[in-house]
């Protein structure tokens, strides 16, 4: 008799801290939800995350904790969707100003994105100089490009940028491609051009952007030196075209998230119509 009232003990508790343990668990999707609803949702999220970690066998808890979860992604999709919305027309009408000084060049045959060229950087108005150029497509990624233009080959695969004071940057090595790295001869005169596309030339267009008012030595490096200072107006077009290449980056970026947001919304949508909580 004594051994059945012990067990009887033990079994209520037992029952008393599965209960406990559920009231806990109770009490911090309740938190959750209240963060939720004020709008707080890394909060929320985090004290669903808790549950998880603390209340592993709390299986009803939990699912009403999933589908909470997937309300707060909802929300969290919807605010970034329009976020986005309401920034793009402006990032937009910014992008439109400062393209008015570039020229817009796109083959539609051969090319899916179209290019902005500083209007006094096209190449028709740049032929037999030793110059550095640049340029940026429609999803804002810029390059540079060094172009040497002389009576003899000198082979280059970089750059090198200097001031006076000791400051530098450097392009990365392009070997000889025939494609980003190429070389031509016309009327015995010899033309080569390297583009630097990316992180290959970004190091050097900072430092022109930041060093636009100072006077820039560009060692062309690789091959036999040579050495030029970069033109006013050379420095003028990397600027432009930085701050138009940030914009445009900016404008592809949220088109890239509010794509995502909205797939994202149609998933969670879809779930939770199958669950017994609906969105708010």
């Amino acid at each position: 008799m004594k051994k059945s009232t012990l067990c009887i003990a033990l079994a209520a508790l037992v029952l008393a801290g599965c209960n406990s343990k559920e009231k806990e668990a109770q009490a911090r999707l309740d938190k959750a939800r209240a963060m939720y609803e004020q709008g707080e949702f890394y909060s929320a999220k985090n004290e669903i995350d808790s549950i998880r970690a603390h209340y592993p066998k709390e299986f009803k808890v939990l699912k009403a904790g999933l589908a909470l979860m997937r309300e707060v992604e909802y929300k969290e999709s919807e605010r970034t969707l329009a976020f986005c919305d309401s920034l793009m027309p402006v990032k937009q009408h910014e992008a439109d100003s400062l393209s008015r000084g570039f020229t817009f060049e796109k083959d539609s045959l051969y090319e899916e994105t179209g290019n902005y060229i500083w209007k006094q950087q096209t190449i028709e108005r740049n032929v037999q100089r030793c110059y550095v150029r640049c340029g940026v497509n429609e999803k804002g990624e810029m390059y540079l490009a060094s172009v040497y233009y002389g009576s003899r080959p000198i082979d280059h695969t970089g750059i090198k940028l200097s001031t006076k004071d000791g400051l530098f940057a450097e392009t990365a090595s392009i070997p000889y491609d025939g494609g980003v790295n190429y070389r031509f001869k016309d009327l015995g005169n010899i033309t080569e051009v390297v583009t630097y596309k990316g992180d290959n030339g970004m190091d050097a267009v900072k430092f022109i952007f930041t060093n636009e008012k100072e006077r820039i030595k560009v060692e062309y490096t690789g091959g036999k030196p040579y050495v030029i200072y970069m033109a006013d107006a050379d420095k003028k077009a990397v600027v432009a075209t930085y701050n138009l290449a940030t914009v445009l980056s900016d404008i592809e970026n949220m088109r890239k998230e509010s794509e995502k947001a909205q797939k994202r919304m149609v998933y969670l949508k879809n779930k939770l119509e199958g669950s017994t909580n609906p969105v708010q």
